[in-house]
């Protein structure tokens, strides 16, 4: 029997505190910014694009498709697939694709969020859709 792979437990600050709240509850949150408009991830209390404070957290639907990814064959840990996904919402997020034959993997491919536990708050994967 294959024992499960055991993932780190975030540490969090007070600024991504609310991400990993909402993440305990099986939300995956974005900012945005009520002055440009952008989304941006990963959750920040200045916009990225303009600078502005005015940032609000909105909940993301999780969906997107890889931009680039890369698998790494040869690891301490095992191979495993590093990527940057661009959600629906428009921020690229980069992340690991799980649960998946990495050969099989394509840019362009849609996925979708999926949460790996720890001892604290779970961690935000993607998979395949």
């Amino acid at each position: 029997m294959t024992e499960a792979k055991k993932y780190p437990m975030p540490a969090g600050n007070p600024e991504s505190q609310p991400f990993w709240d909402a993440a305990k509850d099986g939300k995956f949150m974005i900012k945005r910014c009520t002055t440009c408009g952008e989304a941006h991830f990963f959750p920040r209390a200045i916009c990225p694009f303009c600078f502005s404070d005015k940032t609000e957290w909105e909940q993301s639907s999780g969906e997107g498709e890889i931009y680039t990814y890369s698998h790494m064959r040869k690891s301490a840990t095992g191979p495993y697939v590093i990527a940057y996904v661009t959600l629906k919402e428009g921020p690229s997020v980069q992340t690991n694709i799980v649960d998946c034959e990495p050969d099989k993997l394509k840019i362009g491919q849609k996925v979708k969020l999926v949460w790996k536990p720890t001892d604290g708050a779970p961690l935000p994967f993607f998979t395949p859709a």
